[in-house]
């Protein structure tokens, strides 16, 4: 994904760009947005399921 619209996502939720790819990447593979919220903590760094779905 462009790094413009990644960095625009994370600004606007004010969370980091390594998050918002971190997730994008995560979604990608093929993970719920629960799964990630709840089992991918430590990738994340602990963003909810409401700015998860937020970043899909």
């Amino acid at each position: 994904m462009n790094e413009v619209i990644i960095k625009k996502i994370g600004d606007s939720l004010n969370i980091k760009y390594k998050q918002v790819e971190t997730v994008l990447s995560l979604l990608s593979d093929g993970n719920t947005i629960p799964f990630i919220a709840r089992y991918r903590k430590e990738a994340t760094g602990s963003l909810n399921e409401e700015i998860i779905r937020s970043i899909n």
